[in-house]
């Protein structure tokens, strides 16, 4: 899509058991990089292992942005196996 206006994510992640505390952390760290590309975090709900996140960005380039960050890079080898799975819906309200 080339629309470039703003942008409701809805990401369902899936802390790793074996490593809840740290999973966390990297969800931690890496959500405080949203606001660096006009991105900002609304809701961050959990159900044991699971988080569901609602995430707003001013534009879409500012998703591809955070998505090619060389810091959140950085993180996701940082953290390594306890990287969560993520899975990102783009939503609109009804």
């Amino acid at each position: 899509m080339t629309d470039d206006g703003e942008l409701l994510l809805v990401a369902l992640v899936e802390l790793v058991p074996d490593a809840l505390e740290e999973s966390a952390r990297y969800e931690d760290e890496v959500l405080a990089l949203l606001p660096r590309h006009g991105g900002a975090l609304e809701a961050r709900l959990t159900s044991g292992e699971t988080e569901v996140q609602t995430i707003r960005f001013a534009r879409r380039s500012g998703l591809d942005a955070f998505l090619r960050d060389p810091d959140r890079a950085a993180l996701r080898e940082r953290y390594g196996a306890a990287v969560p799975a993520t899975r990102v819906l783009e939503v609109q309200p009804r």
